[in-house]
């Protein structure tokens, strides 16, 4: 008897390694990370270790209107509330892998009532049966059940397990994703805000230079009257007047249309949006503290959301592969079953099983293995997404920094530029007056001074934006 025990032992052990030899599925090695940041952001040095992401949002944007408007848009934000909710589908999905390796109980009561024709074999057999001596069977015949069942799928390859940490870790990637549109978020209130008071600026600059081609076109009118230029010079002169009083309705319209993104932004319909814009061009755009690009892998949200989905796409080509490996699932059951009620709890009426199954995929594979290459490629997609996502972060840093200080040069250029040909135009009517100069050179030097205004404010937005974009590029917004 011994004997024959230990040879079965061997059988089952055989049968076993046989069954796991012929299930042994592909395996693919994941290529390392490509992408390895430099030291510093160009000339920025390494050693600035601060980095002005950090910084929460409040310190960085100190106007107070502004930060209204944030604060709401963090509250309110359509978007915003959407990936909470996706969070929300996320902690489910975590909860629901891990109930995956977890034995499935469930307790159940049945009754039933079940007649059989007399001509039948369960007919037959019931006729020549008894429940106790010289009792039959009841006809109609009723049964009743009272009891606990379970089922397990043994997890021997953590094939359940990983997918358990797979919903995890894409839990803690849709954390990441709001942060990241949080950040967006921030960065367009901002650049809309900022936005909004430069064409306040520009529709004053309109104002402001009409009145003084109104001036020089009452000075036209007087001298053609007294014979010293012609109606030729009045018309130019009009022309050009009502050509920059029609600049102010595209302006308004981009003004309008601003105003309702930032509605759309801050989730609210407020009739109007203070801003003071009469010190736009005093808005200071202090040094950027960007610290070494090392650090963008703590403080962007799409690095880190980039290497969750990583991370969880490994897991997944582990739980894919396990498949090809023989599985082992157990039911058990325990509780009561008798004809009458009166007896159902009844020691006689004690009724328990056990067993086990043990599967393996051994010839028609075909959907497992295109189950795995496709979580294999998909692991490879997220190893790409996150280079990419890597060398897109460090590139916005270099842009935006290249865009402050480009355009902080080209705005003392221009300021400087604005300055002269404002003082040109009183140079150009008092010539005028003494007759030293004719009317196309008083025109032409208000046109200029106009052109050079408009593109003053948009160099002064440019390098608003661009220091909300660096920001942005960093990751700051979402602490």
């Amino acid at each position: 008897m011994k004997t024959m025990h230990k040879v079965k032992i061997y059988v089952w052990a055989v049968l076993w390694l046989v069954l796991a030899g012929a299930c042994v599925g592909p395996r693919h090695t994941l290529p390392e990370v490509q992408v390895e940041l430099p030291q510093s952001f160009g000339a920025q040095s390494s050693s600035d270790s601060a980095g002005v992401a950090r910084l929460n949002w409040r310190t960085f944007f100190e106007d107070e209107h502004l930060q209204a408007l944030i604060d709401s848009a963090l509250r309110h934000n359509r978007e915003l509330n959407i990936l909470w909710q996706e969070i929300i589908i996320s902690q489910n999905e975590v909860l629901a892998r891990k109930g995956e390796y977890l034995p499935f109980v469930r307790l159940g009561a049945a009754a039933e009532i079940d007649k059989v024709g007399e001509y039948t074999r369960a007919g037959a057999v019931e006729k020549q049966l008894e429940i106790r001596p010289g009792e039959e069977f009841p006809e109609p015949f009723s049964h009743f059940e009272l009891g606990a069942y379970a089922s397990w799928e043994v997890d021997i390859w953590k094939r359940l397990r990983n997918a358990k940490k797979a919903a995890a870790l894409r839990y803690l990637a849709s954390v990441e994703g709001r942060r990241f549109m949080q950040t967006q978020v921030v960065a367009e209130v901002a650049e809309a805000y900022y936005e909004l008071m430069a064409l306040d600026n520009l529709l004053a600059t309109i104002d402001e230079y009409a009145r003084i081609q109104e001036s020089a076109l009452q000075i036209i009118q007087q001298r053609k009257q007294a014979g010293h230029d012609t109606q030729l010079a009045v018309n130019r002169f009009a022309a050009r007047l009502l050509k920059t009083k029609n600049l102010r309705y595209a302006i308004r319209q981009r003004i309008t249309e601003t105003e309702n993104r930032l509605r759309v932004l801050t989730g609210q319909l407020a009739d109007s949006i203070p801003r003071p814009s009469a010190r736009f061009l005093e808005l200071p755009v202090d040094s950027i503290l960007t610290g070494v690009p090392a650090q963008l892998l703590q403080n962007r949200p799409d690095i880190r959301r980039a290497e969750w989905e990583l991370q969880a796409a490994k897991l997944d080509v582990k739980s894919a592969r396990a498949l090809f490996y023989p599985s082992l699932d157990i039911r058990a059951g325990i509780g009561f079953q008798a004809f009458n009620p009166a007896f159902l709890l009844a020691p006689e009426s004690l009724l328990y099983n056990l067993a086990g199954d043990l599967m393996a995929p051994l010839i028609n594979r075909k959907a497992i293995r295109a189950a795995y290459n496709t979580a294999n490629a998909r692991q490879l997609q997220a190893l790409y997404a996150y280079e990419q996502t890597l060398l897109q972060a460090y590139t916005d840093v270099l842009n935006q920094l290249a865009k402050i200080e480009n355009y902080t040069q080209s705005l003392q250029l221009k300021t400087e530029e604005v300055r002269i040909l404002t003082e040109s135009i009183g140079i150009a009517n008092a010539l005028y007056r003494a007759a030293d100069a004719d009317y196309l050179e008083v025109l032409l030097t208000q046109t200029e001074a106009l052109d050079a205004r408009l593109e003053l404010i948009e160099v002064k937005l440019k390098q608003l934006q661009g220091k909300v974009q660096v920001y942005r590029a960093l990751g700051g917004g979402w602490q």
